[in-house]
């Protein structure tokens, strides 16, 4: 039996360099609206306060009446990227201190003999020696006493450290024994913040293991200082709803658990936005996060958000999971350059929010990406932001000609025939010549960059682009989305409702998620196999625990439970690998069935899957014990759009350079375009926070969702 609850409006909030986004879902009424909020660099607390209390006056809401609010953020990762977090402290096993210098002993590029190691996250003179060890099997080598403690209590004192980790040998094998060692020295130190490695994650692997537990120590203080700042905000709105915070994985937790964890969280904005293009349901996608700064791609193949649990992060790995996302810095916001070999260039460095691209009028005077759309008529500069903000065209064209003077006659001008009716663009003369020849060159020079790296994503798995479809959100991805499909030879794009504030939107429906993992490190044998139950036995309970305090913190941010009560969803697996090979799998596993047979078997199937063959006889080696947890919230109501004519008439019509000749476009409202409405390019669609691009040989029409499907129907 199903019992109601009532249904209370949901807040997603992602946080981007250049705009704050917010989305409210407000299941009672069907509603889902959604706004964009210039965001504030130097305190981003203050944009989600301004954008908050802007669209609860939008959608007409009271403060009472929101159920909780899901937060993503790049705070953190901006910090380690930009090296400016806090000062941290490690303290090691005797013999290690140099464990952040020597690494993995790998060059950063084995082509580049000149490129230089990144810097040690934790200077030497700020890392401490521990007589403390376990051993391969986990048994105590050496454990430190009270003046040992006394010693590097007063050690760490000494260096000044707003933050600092401890990291045992071997401390996977067993993390109470790190933890009492931490436990002993947060004693000594009630004042400084310190956590144990195994407790943040227990995998193998000590130079890793190390950097995960520094990387926490080093943006805690920041984050916890951002989130206090944030429910402060919210607070003085008169909101009391609970605020979560988005994860790396997809999934969300509550404010405390992100101040304790905040390195899951580092990668939440694109996380969340990977989450719900796959709710979608298209299956085999690729999706296109195109914001301010960067452009973010990710490949779902089954349904479900697939996890990475190696990845990097300003050039520092981390190993904790976190949705398989490739960034490139090629955003709306990048700027537009020609580099000292007259060759035209785009980002990696962005305009950001302040003063952002030159059209923005904030003092900006290098070009952006998009000053490139508004030059090439992609973008209206009346109705940018539904018209509340209006661009400068002229002065994004000066920006481009000036850029198309510094290339000296470079710019390729053969991009066809159109400057107007029956004019050709290479023949057009003048400093609009010039801007549009840049702009169109950038444009093509930001589309390659971004082609590259889904060709390298599809070519290092195997796959063939012409067989997924593309789903772009952010501010820029549906303007850039057609571009980006006919470089790689997609041919079905389909655009959310509310693509520009997408990832708010995932943030707003992002389940409650953890993952939990512990290293064994053995060969598969009866014991090993009991061990590997009683393992995943203890992180069940861990995470059911864990999923508790979720709840607790956030009551009533579920609409709906059942009668056998809001089941948790867990997910069993091991990594994997027969004796010698030098990578594990990931094996998804029954918690039923964890017998020698059962696990050989589920091995030796996937082994097979992806590499074509079996080997019965050679042993196999257990690697780490993982388990997920999922408690699902209540889902989202979807967009109302009433039915339309079939054919709908555009609201006006414009210029355009698109596929490298100027096109009188049809410029349709994504307000007016109702289901089963269907047009043909080249053609534009204008929504308040978004322009969607529909080239010449490519069609458009609404599905009973309104989600818009773009479809080439031959080579234009």
């Amino acid at each position: 039996m199903t019992t109601a609850v009532p249904m209370m409006a949901r807040i997603g909030i992602d946080v981007g360099g250049t705009f704050t986004d917010l989305v409210a879902a407000v299941p009672e009424r069907g509603l889902v609206v959604h706004h964009k909020e210039p965001s504030t660099p130097a305190d981003p607390s203050r944009a989600v306060a301004d954008g908050l209390a802007a669209i609860l006056a939008q959608a007409d809401l009271r403060p009472e009446e929101i159920g909780g609010i899901t937060h993503g953020t790049t705070i953190g990762l901006n910090a380690i990227i930009q090296r400016r977090g806090a000062r941290i402290a490690l303290v090691v096993t005797e013999g290690y201190r140099d464990i952040l210098e020597i690494g993995r002993s790998r060059m950063p590029s084995s082509f580049d003999l000149y490129a230089g190691k990144e810097e040690p996250l934790v200077p030497r003179d700020r890392i401490i020696e521990i007589s403390a060890r376990l051993s391969p099997g986990g048994v105590p080598v050496s454990s430190p006493d009270a003046a040992e403690l006394d010693r590097v209590a007063a050690r760490l004192r000494a260096t000044g450290a707003d933050a600092a980790a401890v990291l045992v040998l071997h401390g996977y094998t067993d993390p109470a024994f790190e933890e009492d060692v931490a436990a002993g020295l947060r004693d000594r130190l009630p004042e400084l913040p310190l956590m144990a490695s195994a407790t943040v994650w227990p995998e193998v692997r000590e130079y890793e293991r190390a950097l995960v537990a520094c990387l926490n120590a080093y943006i805690q203080p920041l984050m916890r200082d951002y989130f206090g700042r944030l429910e402060s905000r919210v607070r003085a709105l008169g909101v009391p709803a609970p605020i979560f915070i988005s994860a790396s994985n997809g999934g969300s937790m509550s404010l405390r658990s992100a101040a304790e964890r905040p390195i899951e969280t580092v990668l939440s904005g694109p996380a969340a936005g990977v989450a719900a293009a796959a709710r979608l349901g298209m299956g085999a996608i690729v999706t296109f996060d195109m914001g301010g700064t960067s452009s973010d791609i990710a490949v779902t193949v089954n349904g479900s958000p697939e996890l990475a649990t190696h990845t990097t992060v300003g050039g520092l790995p981390l190993i904790v999971p976190v949705v398989a996302v490739s960034a490139i810095g090629a955003g709306g916001g990048s700027v537009v350059w020609v580099d000292g070999q007259s060759v035209l260039k785009v980002g990696p460095e962005s305009a950001g929010a302040e003063p952002g691209p030159v059209a923005y009028g904030r003092g900006g005077d290098r070009p952006a990406v998009t000053d490139c759309y508004l030059v090439t008529g992609m973008i209206d500069p009346a109705t940018f932001l539904g018209g509340r903000m209006r661009l400068d065209a002229d002065a994004a064209a000066k920006s481009l000609t000036d850029i198309a003077t510094r290339l000296s006659g470079h710019v390729d001008t053969r991009l066809g025939a159109g400057a107007g009716p029956g004019a050709g663009l290479s023949a057009e003369d003048g400093a609009a010549g010039a801007a549009h020849r840049a702009a169109a060159g950038a444009l093509r020079v930001a589309t390659a960059g971004m082609a590259t790296e889904l060709q390298k994503i599809m070519a290092q798995r195997g796959l063939d682009p012409r067989r997924f479809t593309l789903v772009p959100f952010g501010g820029a991805g549906p303007t850039h989305a057609a571009m980006l499909a006919e470089e790689v030879g997609i041919t079905h794009i389909v655009v959310p409702p509310t693509a520009a504030t997408f990832c708010a939107l995932g943030a707003a429906g992002a389940d409650l998620r953890r993952d939990f993992a512990r290293s064994l490190r053995r060969r598969l044998d009866p014991a090993s196999a009991a061990r590997l139950s009683g393992v995943l036995a203890e992180l069940s309970d861990q995470a059911q625990a864990w999923l508790t305090e979720q709840s607790a913190a956030g009551a009533g941010f579920t609409a709906v439970r059942s009668g056998r009560g809001f089941g948790a969803r867990l997910s069993h697996s091991a990594d994997m690998r027969y004796a010698g090979q030098a990578y594990e799998l990931r094996v998804a596993l029954d918690p039923a069935r964890l017998d020698v047979e059962a696990i050989s078997e589920a091995f030796h199937a996937e082994h097979e899957r992806l590499y074509g063959f079996r080997d019965q006889h050679a042993p196999i080696e257990l690697g780490t014990a993982r388990l997920g947890v999922v408690g699902p919230v209540a889902e989202l109501p979807s967009a109302t759009v009433p039915p339309g004519t079939g054919t709908p008439a555009p609201h006006g019509r414009r210029q355009v350079l698109l596929a490298g000749a100027w096109h009188a476009a049809d410029v349709h409202l994504r307000s007016a375009l109702g289901v089963g409405d269907a047009f043909d390019g080249p053609a534009i669609v204008e929504q308040d926070d978004t322009t969607v691009v529909v080239p010449p040989g490519w069609s458009g029409n609404v599905d009973g969702t309104g989600n818009l499907h773009l479809r080439r129907s031959r080579k234009g």
